[in-house]
């Protein structure tokens, strides 16, 4: 944290990147941290290749976000990336900075960067930026404030999930007094749904098939679906959390297609079953409980993967986990 904070006073450009399929602690984070450098003077670029989805565009800084960087800065950071393959296409402009920082709270990573603020106890990396921000003497006003509202709303599911610690309330408290709008947020997150998301949820949960006595819910939704309805992929990005929802469900696989040869694959679990686990034997990763991965478009790597699911099951001493973040 010291020597990130000497070499951001020292910086003139920094270069703040979201990861891909961005969520709202990646976005949050993204710009609660690139308002509060620019109080510092400094020249910020923000970077995210998918953008920012819809319900996030009204947060303040959200218009500045490009899709892609063609400028060395002085300074590169990333915000909720767990590996350079999590940042994306702006990683390979990225990287020629002189100073690159990693700022992430994720148990499975690969480390990329030059600095590191790693803490895989921090309930969402809005938390990490509160404290950076604090360290860089930087007043935490009512946009910033909104914005790291937002990573902690969403990363704690509106603070219904098992990763919250004391201090996040704490943080909370303090956001809330400096203007941040909870309702307004919660409203925004998980209140307000799209046409296009509310019928492709219901086309989903349709779906969905049980293995193992209910134990393991999985569905899926096809191109033709997003192209029917005439929605994006972050319009079904509530659906896996719906399904683990259910009863007796311990396991919930979601697969959406993203192209002819890819399948998005959201992992959700319960009783403190390390999914993260599963998600890197094909290449993805994530939290213990909140983790993803791309497979082939194939229904022989579908079967491969709920089988692999299944072994999560059977394996209790291996596979599960009593959560690090909390």
């Amino acid at each position: 944290m010291k020597k990130a904070v000497e070499a951001i006073k020292n910086a003139g450009t920094i270069t703040i990147a979201a990861h891909v399929n961005p969520d709202g602690d990646t976005i949050g984070s993204m710009l609660s941290l690139g308002l509060g450098l620019e109080k510092l003077g400094k020249k910020v670029y923000l970077v995210s290749q998918d953008g920012v989805p819809k319900k996030y565009r009204t947060l303040p800084g959200a218009k500045s976000v490009k899709k892609t960087i063609t400028k060395k800065t002085d300074i590169a950071i990333t915000v909720d990336c767990n590996s350079k393959k999590m940042v994306g296409e702006p990683y390979k402009t990225m990287r020629s900075a002189d100073n690159f920082i990693e700022i992430d709270h994720h148990e499975t990573r690969e480390a990329f960067g030059d600095l590191r603020i790693i803490d895989t106890k921090a309930t969402a990396v809005g938390e990490q930026i509160y404290e950076l921000l604090k360290k860089l003497k930087v007043t935490i006003d009512k946009d910033i404030a909104q914005n790291i509202l937002t990573s902690l709303i969403v990363e704690t599911g509106s603070f219904r999930l098992p990763n919250i610690r004391p201090f996040t309330f704490q943080v909370c408290a303090d956001l809330v007094k400096r203007g941040a709008d909870f309702y307004k947020l919660v409203d925004m997150i998980f209140w307000t749904h799209s046409k296009e998301a509310v019928l492709l949820s219901g086309i989903a949960l349709s779906r969905c098939k049980f293995r193992k006595n209910g134990k393991i819910v999985w569905s899926q939704i096809k191109r033709k679906d997003f192209e029917n309805i005439k929605g994006k992929d972050e319009d079904v990005d509530a659906v896996a959390d719906e399904m683990r929802a259910i009863k007796k469900t311990e396991i919930a696989v979601f697969f959406r297609e993203k192209g002819k040869s890819k399948i998005r694959v959201s992992l959700r679990s319960k009783k403190h079953i390390n999914i993260a686990h599963l998600a890197e034997q094909y290449g993805g990763g994530g939290h213990s409980d909140v983790a993803g991965c791309v497979i082939k478009n194939d229904s022989a790597e579908i079967r491969g993967l709920l089988y692999e699911a299944e072994k999560y099951l059977k394996d209790e001493k291996r596979y599960k986990t009593y959560n690090k973040r909390t």
